[in-house]
């Protein structure tokens, strides 16, 4: 019997009261996003929203809470737009799609901040079943600029070593999910895939909580897939939103870890799945996939889900909620 998880990886919408209440507080301009020095009326507004955003969860009888990352004004790009070692300069697209973060411009030496590390804390406060979230190495050196450690090699090396103390820092969670889209939309070269996978490890043996790498947006290639699972992780995900065929060719042809997170829910349509259209989803990857005995499937949306209207992501996350997490076998 597998058991299975329902979770997401975060980054929730902001509901409508927050967004006028932090544009008054804050203002609306790329000189007003978060920096890690707000002062304390806008940290009692974040408080609430995390309070929110953790309630619709336990609502939802998620089975891992994750502390909705309401601040992270810059996306993946949030934990180094906080640092002292950081200039945030002018705004770049997210990815391929309408959302925008400032260019964190790496200019000294990275050391943690710990700023989500007390995010998580304050969650503590509400539930014991905590998921962290951070970006995966790979995808927050795309991300970002560097103007200190002078090649990619050192970079990439530089950011895992950056994200595995602020993991260190972490309080006791069950669960660590990083965020790797630029695995999929950025595919990295020869040598710079080892190099991702080593990062990974990095950032993998700082925590005591299971690590799932989580791409989105497709699948990867196989070459990146082969280096991934060399990773000393606990789980992969497979986006069976974007590319289910070769997401279920990589798990078939090249195996796959005991636990899968799998994307079911369309974290950026607003379009809402019934329970029964995503346990059909995990039961057709499990019958594709059958030489795989999966201990343990994550079930979650596919992407952020920040896209998404308030009203229709508390729905996907009541969908994933009621998921029968008793009858899915491998």
């Amino acid at each position: 019997m597998t058991e299975i998880v329902a979770t997401t990886p975060g980054l929730y919408p902001l509901p409508d009261w927050a967004k006028e209440q932090l544009k008054d507080q804050k203002g609306n301009q790329k000189v007003d996003l978060i920096g890690g020095d707000e002062g304390e009326e806008i940290q009692q507004s974040y408080a609430e929203v995390r309070e929110e955003f953790i309630n619709a969860q336990q609502a939802a009888s998620l089975d891992r809470i994750v502390e909705g990352q309401g601040r992270w004004d810059d996306m993946l790009a949030h934990p180094l737009a906080v640092n002292d070692a950081v200039d945030t300069q002018g705004i770049v697209r997210y990815y391929d799609n309408n959302n925008f973060y400032r260019d964190p411009v790496v200019t000294d030496e990275l050391s943690a901040s710990g700023d989500v590390a007390d995010e998580l804390e304050a969650a503590t406060a509400q539930t014991d079943d905590l998921q962290a979230v951070l970006p995966g190495p790979y995808s927050l050196a795309d991300l970002a600029t560097d103007e200190y450690y002078g090649d990619d090699a050192s970079f990439q090396a530089a950011i895992g070593e950056f994200l595995a103390e602020e993991a260190d820092l972490l309080p006791d969670v069950e669960t660590l999910f990083l965020l790797e889209p630029s695995l999929v939309e950025n595919a990295p070269d020869d040598g710079a895939d080892e190099r991702a996978s080593e990062a990974i490890d990095t950032v993998a043996a700082a925590t005591d909580a299971d690590v799932v790498v989580h791409p989105y947006w497709g699948a990867l290639e196989e070459k990146v897939y082969a280096h991934v699972m060399d990773a000393d992780i606990d789980a992969l995900g497979f986006d069976l939103i974007s590319d289910h065929e070769q997401n279920v060719y990589n798990a078939q042809e090249y195996g796959a870890p005991d636990d899968v997170a799998l994307g079911i829910v369309d974290g950026q349509n607003t379009l809402v799945e019934d329970p029964e259209t995503l346990e059909e989803r995990i039961e057709w990857f499990t019958d594709q996939t059958q030489q795989n005995d999966y201990e343990r499937i994550y079930a979650t949306t596919n992407t952020e889900t920040f896209y998404l209207p308030v009203n229709r992501f508390e729905e996907k996350l009541e969908a994933l909620g009621a998921l029968n997490k008793t009858e899915v076998t491998a």
